[in-house]
């Protein structure tokens, strides 16, 4: 019985990541092939959502809407459209999973209803509860596509050019993102089904030219129509306001009518020819560091009687007075909370102008190529206790100049944009996965001397940790896994993972040399995670802090929990999305690398905790307890052949590489666990070095005892 449970024990493993290297292969192949849509909702559960006398229309084969008609006595004409926001804005959140919204929008674009199908944003699920999130969602009812729709406390001034709703304290940037996911979505299906703009697709749009630039001084940039400027007399505002209860309550505007009112400049400040002319370089430079793939940066001034941001502005928020709209669709301004370290590149007349610059993220579709519309509300009051109180715009149009953009092509959807936007980031990682390949080639080459793969792999590692990680936000995970189980379970698509080059890049590398190296490439080389806690380990040792070796039987048993753990995970995952959500937590690379450590304390306490004990015990983590690691090991064994040289002295009788192993994936017999192996190269340097390797040690003293015997002969 004690036999056939050893056995067992040592079966178990193999037997197990076999099993899971089925079912992982399994669901990637469904998710490769379900649908390109996300969205979970059917027929039966849409007429169920819109019982009678609604009546539910087939899915639309181009875009997916679900028509809703009404019955009206014989009739039934059509009301509105209902549909999944993750089918047409997929934002992820902070937990990097998009809200998924059941939108209901009738033919004029006014909200009919809206409601929350599926979210997994940390505050609404641990923190506030989901509670009130729905009060937020149900405040859209009733509103238009076509008004500003903004969040926070509404502002007391009657002739707002906004609408704003209540927001949800202490998950501002939560309800910003569920709030975008909604309007995106809306307005993709306004635009296709209800000629909003034009019919324009809003991810297919042009996309400025990042490379051109052109010396102008101010007067160029206006001729050129790269800085629109309008000046508005009073006499001009006074007409505004003809026929209303404040027309002619303006005492200067009369007096001088065709004096100025407002100076106002507008401009797209990301656009080089632009923004380069009009900043200093490091403000430049700034810029460009707070702006996402998509985004745009609008540069609007104002000089004259009246402000345009008033006394009611915050930094950093939603301005009140000026909108901005293109196809008669608003789009969403937000100050960029910019204090520049030089002033602007502007005549002596603008130097006291007012201005502010403002960003609009690339989901809401702004169009370089289409005329963007600048409104300035002006507000009058007229009586001092519940006086009248009436806005008019002062509106001005800019047109960028063709030169300047790339027309809007089938090649231009939005994932195209962020994958040509991170050009200069995708080429540095391609030609560093070129280099780490012609490495674990030409091993024999890197490892003649110990120095030399020092040097190599330490600077590479510092390549991994600061540009792969902490740079480019490239550390995968287990949440990658579990995305393609939940892929697999709800039919979506993985279109998902081409937001996010560089794991499309590295993933697609880690699978090819799966074949060739198996699991160490990544483990060992690419893992930001991993480089740290490297660089840590090797810090205790030079500190002479005491290691701690664990026993070879209590490491077996302990490399085994790794997988019971991505068990739990992925088993999990196939059944809820809340609990997959926070065992993914056991990994600490979202704390230490992607938020890099700004987070609460709890998970601050957890990347810390396993710092701290890898630098006792070399790469704990990572051997004993990382869900990633273990599925890099099953998938690694699809490894083709041993590629680490060993030698027939290995393991019997010598025990060098062995014992000097700090990962134990080398067995007694001196045979290497491929499995286990992060392919540091230290026991291919040992091997080859004629001062460490024993073997080699005993067959050079063989060759210079009988020359010496000879001599003394």
């Amino acid at each position: 019985m004690v036999c056939v449970f050893e056995r067992g024990q040592r079966l178990m493993p193999r037997m197990m990541q076999r099993l899971l290297l089925a079912l992982f292969v399994m669901a990637l192949g469904w998710a490769l092939a379900a649908p390109v849509q996300a969205g979970v909702m059917t027929k039966e559960s849409m007429r169920q959502a819109f019982p009678s006398p609604i009546i539910v229309g087939e899915k639309d084969a181009e875009i997916p809407v679900w028509p809703i008609f009404k019955q009206d006595a014989t009739a039934t004409p059509l009301i509105g459209y209902v549909f999944e926001s993750i089918d047409l804005a997929p934002i992820p959140g902070f937990s990097g999973t998009p809200f998924n919204l059941l939108i209901a929008l009738d033919a004029k674009g006014e909200f009919m209803d809206v409601k929350v199908l599926s979210q997994h944003e940390p505050v609404f699920v641990e923190g506030l509860g989901e509670e009130p999130m729905l009060r937020f969602v149900d405040q859209y009812k009733g509103l238009s596509l076509k008004q500003n729709i903004k969040i926070g406390a509404e502002k007391n001034n009657g002739g707002n050019a906004n609408v704003y709703i209540h927001g949800v304290a202490k998950a501002t940037a939560s309800v910003r993102i569920l709030n975008q996911s909604l309007l995106s979505a809306s307005l993709k299906v306004a635009r296709a089904k209800m000629g909003y703009a034009q019919g324009r697709d809003p991810d297919l749009i042009a996309r400025i030219k990042p490379e051109l630039f052109k010396a102008m001084a101010w007067e160029a940039l206006l001729k050129n129509e790269l800085v629109t400027r309008k000046v508005f007399s009073n006499q001009e505002v006074e007409a505004a306001f003809a026929g209303t209860a404040v027309e002619g309550v303006d005492a200067e505007a009369l007096a001088a009518p065709e004096a100025d009112f407002e100076d106002m400049v507008v401009a797209y400040l990301h656009v080089p020819s632009v923004g380069r002319n009009l900043l200093s370089p490091k403000d430049w430079d700034y810029l460009q560091g707070r702006l996402e793939p998509g985004d745009s940066a609008l540069l609007v001034m104002t000089k004259g009687r009246y402000s345009m941001l008033g006394d009611e502005f915050t930094r950093g928020a939603v301005p009140t007075r000026i909108t901005v709209q293109q196809g008669n669709l608003p789009l969403e301004i937000r100050d960029l909370d910019i204090d520049l370290n030089e002033p602007l590149k502007v005549p002596e007349a603008l130097r006291d102008a007012e201005w502010k610059i403002f960003r609009v993220i690339g989901p809401a579709g702004l169009d370089p190529s289409q005329p963007l519309e600048f409104k300035l509300r002006v507000i009058r009051t007229k009586g001092a206790m519940y006086g009248e109180r009436v806005g008019k715009d002062l509106s001005v149009v800019t047109q960028l100049p063709d030169d300047y953009f790339v027309a809007a092509n089938s090649d231009n959807k939005t994932w195209h944009s962020i994958w040509s936007d991170r050009t200069a980031e995708l080429i540095i990682l391609l030609v560093s996965l070129g280099l780490l390949s012609w490495a674990l080639v030409k091993q024999s080459w890197l490892t003649r001397t110990v120095k030399r793969l020092t040097i190599f792999r330490t600077g590479y590692l510092i390549f991994t940790l600061f540009f792969i990680g902490w740079y480019a936000q490239g550390q995968l995970s287990i949440v990658n896994i579990t995305g393609v189980i939940r892929a697999l379970v709800e039919k979506q698509s993985l279109s998902f993972f081409l937001y996010d080059p560089m794991t499309i890049i590295l993933w697609a590398y880690i699978a090819v040399t799966f074949f060739v190296w198996g699991r160490g490439v990544f483990c060992g080389w690419l893992c930001p995670f991993g480089a740290l806690q490297e660089f840590l380990g090797n810090a205790a040792r030079f500190l002479k802090i005491p290691q701690i070796k664990i026993s070879l039987v209590l490491d077996k048993k302990l490399k085994f929990v790794k997988y019971l753990v991505l068990a739990g995970i992925c088993v999990t995952a196939l059944v809820s999305v809340q609990w997959t959500d926070r065992l993914v937590e056991v990994e600490p690379f979202k704390t230490s690398i992607t938020l890099m450590f700004v987070r609460s304390w709890p998970f601050v306490a957890w990347a810390a905790v396993l710092l701290l004990l890898n630098m006792v015990v070399y790469k704990s983590f990572c051997r004993y307890l990382c869900p990633l690691g273990a599925g890099m090991a099953i998938l690694g064994r699809l490894r083709l052949q041993n590629w680490l040289p060993r030698r027939a002295e290995c393991g019997q009788p010598c025990q060098r590489c062995s014992n000097d192993c700090r990962y134990q994936a080398i067995k007694k017999t001196g045979e290497i666990d491929y499995a286990e192996c992060f392919q540091c190269l230290d026991c291919v340097a040992i091997e080859q070095s004629p001062e460490l390797c024993v073997p080699r040690i005993l067959e050079s003293k063989s060759r210079v005892i009988p020359i010496h015997a000879q001599t003394t002969r």
